[in-house]
């Protein structure tokens, strides 16, 4: 495989990933109901845990431990080899998996292109809408200021 052709799997793959993460389970659930799911095992089970946030102070100050964020983790190989991993914000446990599941079959060439047709598309098209949707009625509320110019001196 090319270099770009690998960039252009990383960038598809990164770009499912930020689509179901930010999806919520219900939707990616009825999205797979829609496919015929590969025979999989479970490389690591679901389980919660902790990450610590890092923040800095505008932009670029010097980095401090801002708090902890609960996590949901999973790691899922399809038949075929491919092995894919599934980390959501939450205790949503299921969803890790499911992501986890996608992120796998989005690097399999079998697979590929039905679950980005099918699942991930969908799901992009809804975020997108939703994003419009709050963008217009932000819009709506937003009041235009203007200062007029006194004559005096």
């Amino acid at each position: 495989m090319t270099t770009t052709g690998r960039n252009s799997k990383q960038a598809q793959r990164k770009a499912a990933m930020a689509v179901l993460a930010h999806s919520g389970a219900a939707e990616i659930a009825g999205h797979l109901a829609d496919i015929a799911v590969p025979a999989h095992e479970n490389l690591r089970e679901p389980e919660n845990g902790l990450v610590m946030l890092r923040g800095r102070i505008g932009g670029d100050g010097a980095p401090f431990n801002l708090g902890e964020a609960t996590v949901s983790r999973a790691a899922v190989r399809l038949a075929t080899g491919e092995v894919g991993f599934g980390c959501t914000l939450g205790r949503d446990a299921q969803k890790a998996q499911m992501i986890a599941l996608c992120d796998a079959m989005v690097q399999s060439a079998d697979f590929s292109g039905e679950v980005e047709a099918k699942v991930i598309a969908p799901l992009r098209a809804a975020m997108l809408a939703e994003r419009s949707r709050k963008a217009e009625e932000t819009a709506a509320t937003r009041v235009d200021f203007y200062t007029m110019v006194r004559g005096e001196g």
